[in-house]
């Protein structure tokens, strides 16, 4: 390489590669926050223009707190919570269109909606608006639809996610289609699609309204949880997760084909997983690790690499979860482009967190804010479950004036809730006697004998245990004894059908055995071949070398 080319490198011109992270100063912060302990892979806090909603720790039961925007500072000890589950809260989001009204999951495999009036809660808020029953264990995680009104998705550790309509507080579809534990969910920008990760390792884009799985691939090798997140319209796919050696990891999908990624770079061998936040407007997605002090944010483009690299917000304090206030909550006169809501690991606080781009002028900055997504839906429930697909209804920002809505409780009461409380209760104890029992009929996949699964069966081999298996194993001796030629002869063929599993299992194992083999040989090969190409290439660069040397000499 001469000296004509080394002597510049260029540098890609952006107007957010000057972007830099402004934390609030210590009366803009809410402290004094018991934040929850839960090991749960959730962000534990959800911000709009008008509350800060955080997950809080408490014995007996799940609560969450919620504060309106402006009432910063030391919090009260005795200050009001949402107190109505009985387990613990796992994930809360704020309804787009109705900035009083926050849904929330927990570990009593439920989902419950609440009406939060303006000036705050005055006492503990025990009464639901909805309460949404249709999971057998905990609801892990929950996303609002983006452009139609009361649709909500829930995902559960029972492997399946439910599509509500809140407004009437049914189910509109259950999908089925996970073998293992759901790890995060995502719509894209119109709501047609959503895409999930799996405790399978597998990336999966599918249509909710049938339930069908449009695409799905291995995304990340590594055993921790991978999370997803649609890029806009683009049709790109955004996981992070983590690969075979532990090393943190992005990867950007085509949504049609998940076979292989776009680009997968690695970043760190950090343990905390990493979370994705994607900004519509700007197309600017932040990186932030449960754990990490920083957060990192690249440029979406679209063409490769895909991502650009801008910078990172760097603090020497970790962060337990992080919320973000909707575009139509940002400071335009600061040239704010989003804002995070950083719950502190170590101290009981929550710190907003600006990112702004460095402008010496005051005045409106139209390529900074193009119009954002409107507080009102773009189509009723019924429209959307009917199949019709509308990207959110947009609005400008050139006001300068942060957009809330005031809108009354529109979950009208179910007919239980208007009978007195005893009657309410009553319903509850006997809805046994009135309701059809729904068995789970689903196979249990084997799950092949490892270390692990061995020394726990060791331990639970207990000797009364034993001592039972004894007893079983030696009335079974004593029944076959006894029976006849023809019983003997159906009892052969019975084991030979119940043996027939086990070998497809076996032929099963040996075939997934033999397929990683050949995914290592390949790679092995692709490896190979690239380090042949740089040994030719750096040959050929030693001969140039000489000949220049050579030529000196003369």
């Amino acid at each position: 390489m001469t000296n004509s080319q080394l002597w510049f490198r260029g540098v890609r011109s952006s107007k957010f590669r000057h972007v830099y992270g402004l934390p609030a100063k210590r009366e803009g912060c809410y402290e004094n926050i018991k934040i929850t302990k839960n090991a749960h892979d959730g962000h534990y806090c959800a911000v709009n223009p008008k509350f800060v909603a955080v997950v809080t720790e408490v014995a007996g039961g799940g609560t969450f707190l919620v504060l309106p925007l402006h009432n910063t500072g030391r919090l009260d000890f005795n200050s009001s919570r949402v107190t109505g589950h009985r387990g613990p809260v796992l994930d809360i989001k704020w309804n787009p269109f109705n900035d009083n009204i926050i849904a929330s999951c927990s570990d009593d495999c439920t989902v419950k909606l609440w009406y939060i009036p303006d000036g705050g809660l005055a006492t503990h808020l025990t009464d639901w608006l909805i309460d949404l029953h249709g999971h057998k264990r905990r609801v892990g995680y929950i996303e609002w639809h983006p452009s139609a009104e009361n649709i909500l998705i829930s995902a559960g550790f029972d492997h399946l996610m439910i599509v509500w309509d809140v407004g009437h507080g049914q189910a509109v579809n259950v999908i089925d289609c996970h073998p293992d534990v759901i790890y995060s969910l995502s719509f894209n920008r119109d709501g047609s699609l959503v895409t999930t990760t799996c405790k399978d390792k597998k990336l999966r884009v599918i249509e909710p309204r049938r339930g069908i799985v449009l695409s799905e691939g291995i995304c990340h090798a590594g055993t921790k949880a991978c999370k997803a997140v649609f890029l806009g319209n683009t049709g790109r796919i955004l996981t992070t997760g983590f690969s075979r050696h532990s090393d943190r990891q992005y990867a950007v999908w085509s949504q049609s084909d998940l076979s292989e990624p776009l680009v997968m770079e690695s970043i760190d061998s950090s343990s905390g997983v990493l979370f994705p936040y994607y900004d519509h407007d700007t197309r600017i997605v932040y990186l932030a690790g449960k754990g990490d002090g920083n957060i990192r944010y690249y440029e979406v483009v679209d063409q490769a690499p895909w991502l650009h690299y801008l910078n990172q917000f760097l603090s020497g304090s970790p962060q337990r979860g992080l919320g973000f206030i909707p575009k139509r909550g940002c400071d335009v006169s600061q040239c704010e482009i989003f804002r995070f809501y950083k719950l502190h690991a170590t101290k009981g606080m929550c710190e907003p967190i600006s990112m702004i781009v460095p402008r010496k002028s005051d005045q409106f900055q139209d390529d900074l804010y193009p119009d954002t997504a409107a507080p009102s839906p773009a189509l009723t429930a019924q429209e959307w479950i009917s199949g019709k697909n509308c990207n959110p209804i947009l609005m400008s920002m050139k006001t300068g004036v942060m957009v809330r809505t005031h809108k009354p409780k529109v979950y009208q009461p179910s007919e239980n809730m208007s009978l007195p409380t005893a009657h309410v209760n009553n319903s509850k104890k006997f809805a046994f006697l009135s309701q059809e029992t729904v068995p789970d009929y689903r196979p249990v996949d084997v799950q092949p004998v490892t270390e692990k699964s061995q020394k726990t069966s060791s331990n639970q081999s207990t000797k009364f245990l034993q001592i039972q298996q004894m007893w079983a194993s030696q009335q079974t001796n004593i029944l076959s004894s006894e029976c006849n030629k023809g019983s003997s002869f159906s009892n052969e063929r019975e084991e030979l059908q119940e043996d027939s599993p086990k070998t497809e299992y076996q032929l099963q194992r040996a075939y997934s055995r033999q397929c990683e083999e050949l995914k290592l040989l390949r790679r092995q090969l692709t490896n190979r071949e690239r380090r042949i190409l740089e040994l030719e290439e750096q040959v050929i660069k030693l001969q140039q070398q000489l000949k220049e040397a050579k030529r000196q000499h003369k």
